[in-house]
């Protein structure tokens, strides 16, 4: 017989066995040198391929058409199987080196090489049945009556001392999770590389965190130095942040008001504490997929000197559902390989808790890194308890610093409650960055707030469109899409619109048109009524300075935000004006709803400032004790049995969804002004399929919507699917609004749902 294939194309299986073995190793290495993991990953590498030494594998790898043969569960057929080979051989050769310890050990590579196409199982009515069934047994038969070369059969010394597991029982899932990320990985690289030898180069184009600290240091250098109180107290932020960056790896707060430059401050200690540690690289997360554009530009402008590679901005997953991937949808998901990478919390956390191969396929590269979570009182919390579980994991044992940034630093110090089903596992020894941030706060307020007098009596929208009318220069913010459309409706023409319904490239020119009148009007250039209608994606990455805001009644942080937007560079001759409304309709329920209960819990009867540093801890405890932080129960699924080191990784994964509809897709929207950039990379996409510096270029013109709605809409005609995962507006004009975005509200708006 031939020698065996890997992949169609003459992939040598035995070349790519090491190959993977190798790099998986080399990945798993800085979350722990020692020997024993080392081995863990590479066996794992070694033995992942290993059915595909049957005769029936590589009759079907060479009649099957193309780079998508190996691909398990694409095409059906008993041939094509060959993960269930390498777990039963792990399960055998251990037992037979190691005895029942080893047995019970390959468990841990049973999970990784069973996988590695279809994702971590559940070990009860999953992983375990499927080795006991005789097709599996059948399958590593006839692999060892292949005679598979002795030294890719052999375990070599490994020792499999299962107290090498980071942070012991608690951390037994999220190591195995990142033990697979090394494997996936690897796999996904070394078939990259012979099916496209030319994309791996592509990662060889990221600036250093060495030159990207240089080129930030040369920047915030040539900036224009107005002396004024706000530039004097950003600029003590930001030398505090690179004074303190040399502290010991950790937790750290950064506590800095809305307008007080804690963007590009915690940047700066980002950059000069992964120096600082030898980190390797930078994840910035965004609440929001709407605003980690401005983000990433802000970061871009930094950078501009470095080339078009500076950073990875990754939200849009263009993830296909398994039965549809392809090799190309496959390899070109993301690893985060860049040195700084700008993502959504939807992403960081839902890939943390993933079981599927393209979604931990990144996990290994978070290992010495700098983490900051902007806008940390975002963090989602019905899931609180699991997200802050696996953020000391990373912290303790995986060489992780963690910045929780914002203005309204949530409360998550363990507490213990009378109902000990509330308490909270929280996060101890965090350090603040700023020395003094009350007086920080005191400092930089710019604003009076105006509290309703009636909390339970809302404002109609025409009585609100009224008072907005009435104003020269003013921001709305309102909680939901479908009210920002509503009020939109009944306010002047002219009246400027912004939510998540518009793409990327949509509202980064339409906030670019607001600061350009904003600035024109402050000159006398511009005398036209300039009035914003918004969802709270202004809330956060957005830099924009109006004299008033309104703000519909919701949680005090997001009014805390909305206040950032009014009077942010204290120009005004007084203080601006930020008014709270009751809306007509009550915020959706769930998360909203309670924020703005616990809101009104906070504000009711205060005579003081609304916005004061004081009052943020007794909101958050108030908003916490009403949420179920563990609400899907994911801390219990992913507890280890010890006898079978069984875990639920699948089940999880499947209940850790940060969106509360099942899923969401994006899609690809024809902006106008940008049509022809458009059409080009969708005829590249349509030539020669995902590809991942493609699939980055698209995101800033996609708009997420529920599948149920995008599978409605492809069915109507209104939406094409050129690639699995990714759909694309068929008709411009007709359902794509230069001023609203995605046509087709009512029907995308669900309560609980996509409120941006």
């Amino acid at each position: 017989m031939s020698t065996p294939w890997a992949h169609s194309g003459g992939h040598l299986l035995a070349e790519h066995l090491n190959q993977v073995a190798a790099l998986a190793a080399d990945f798993s290495q800085p979350f722990d040198a020692t020997e024993p993991t080392l081995r863990w990953a590479y066996l794992a590498g070694l033995w992942h391929d290993l059915g595909k030494y049957r005769p029936g594998f590589q009759r079907y790898v060479r009649l099957a058409d193309g780079e998508n043969a190996h691909i398990e569960g694409k095409v059906g057929g008993r041939e094509k199987t060959h993960s269930a080979a390498g777990a039963l051989w792990a399960l055998q050769q251990l037992e037979t080196t190691h005895g029942a310890q080893g047995k019970l050990a390959a468990h841990v590579l049973a999970y990784l090489i069973a996988g590695h196409h279809v994702g971590l199982d559940d070990w009860h009515q999953g992983l375990q049945l499927r080795l006991r069934h005789p097709d599996s047994a059948q399958e590593l038969k006839e692999t060892l009556a292949a005679n598979p070369p002795a030294e890719v059969l052999s375990p070599g010394s490994f020792t499999p001392d299962l107290r090498v597991i980071p942070g012991g029982a608690e951390g037994f899932a999220f190591w195995v999770r990142m033990l697979f990320s090394c494997l996936v990985d690897a796999d996904f690289l070394d078939t990259e590389a012979h099916f496209d030898a030319g994309k791996p180069a592509h990662r060889t184009g990221f600036a250093t965190l060495g030159q990207m600290r240089a080129a930030f240091d040369a920047h915030m250098a040539a900036l224009p130095a107005a002396n004024t109180l706000v530039n004097r107290l950003r600029a003590d932020v930001l030398r505090q942040c690179r004074a303190q960056a040399a502290l010991p790896k950790g937790f750290f707060s950064l506590t800095v008001p809305t307008g007080g430059g804690k963007t590009l401050s915690s940047l700066a200690f980002a950059l000069e504490h992964a120096q600082a540690h030898g980190q390797r690289r930078i994840i910035y997360a965004i609440p929001y997929t709407s605003i980690i554009e401005q983000t990433a530009d802000v970061f871009r402008n930094v950078f501009h000197g470095l080339g078009d590679e500076v950073l990875v901005e990754h939200h849009s997953q263009f993830d296909a559902a398994e039965k549809d991937e392809t090799a190309r949808s496959r390899l070109a998901c993301e690893n985060w390989d860049a040195p700084l990478v700008v993502t959504t919390n939807v992403q960081l956390f839902e890939s943390l808790f993933a079981a599927k191969t393209s979604r931990c396929r990144k996990l290994h590269n978070l290992v010495g890194s700098v983490i900051v979570l902007d806008e940390a009182q975002q963090l989602p919390p019905d899931f609180l308890q699991p997200i802050l579980d696996v953020l000391r994991l990373l912290v303790a044992h995986y060489g992780v610093t963690v910045v929780l940034c914002t203005a309204t630093q949530p409360a998550l110090a363990s507490t213990t409650y009378f109902d000990a089903h509330k308490n909270l596992r929280g996060l101890e020894n965090v350090r603040e960055i700023i020395d003094h941030p009350d007086a920080l706060f005191d400092a930089l307020q710019r604003v009076q707030v105006e509290l309703p007098a009636d909390w339970t009596t809302p404002t109609p929208w025409a009585d609100l469109a009224a008072q907005l009318g009435a104003e020269d220069c003013v921001l709305a913010i309102v909680n939901t899409r479908k009210a920002a459309r509503e009020l939109q409706r009944l306010m002047p023409e002219g009246t400027l619109h912004l939510s998540a319904l518009m793409c990327g490239a949509h509202r980064k020119d339409v906030i670019a048109e607001i600061k350009q009148r904003l600035q024109a009007k402050r000159e006398g250039r511009d005398l036209r009524p300039l009035r914003v209608v918004s969802t709270q994606l202004v809330e956060a990455g957005v830099d924009i300075d109006f004299p008033v805001v309104y703000r519909a009644l919701a949680g005090l942080d997001s009014i805390v935000q909305a206040a950032g937007r009014c009077n942010r560079e204290g120009r005004l001759p007084g203080m601006g004006r930020v008014v709270v409304f009751v809306p007509p309709e009550k915020p959706p329920l769930g998360h909203l709803r309670k924020g703005a209960d616990a809101c009104i819990a906070t504000l009711q009867g205060q005579a003081h400032n609304p916005l004061a540093r004081g009052l943020f801890t007794h909101y958050f405890t108030e908003f916490y004790h009403s949420v179920d932080l563990d609400k899907h129960g994911i801390v219990g699924l992913l507890k280890v049995e010890p006898r079978t080191l069984a875990v639920q990784f699948r089940t999880a994964a499947q209940a850790f969804r940060l969106i509360d509809d099942q899923d969401s897709v994006p899609v690809v929207v024809r902006y106008a002004p940008q049509r022809n950039t458009i059409d080009k990379l969708l005829n590249i996409l349509a030539a020669e399929g995902p590809q991942r510096w493609l699939t980055r270029k698209l995101q800033r013109y996609t708009v997420s919507i529920p599948k149920w709605k995008a599978d409605k809409m492809l069915q109507q005609g209104d939406l094409l699917l050129p690639v699995p995962g990714l759909y694309v507006l068929a008709d411009a004009d007709n359902l794509y609004s230069s001023i609203l975005g995605l046509a087709g509200d009512a029907d995308l708006y669900q309560p609980g749902g996509f409120v941006l």
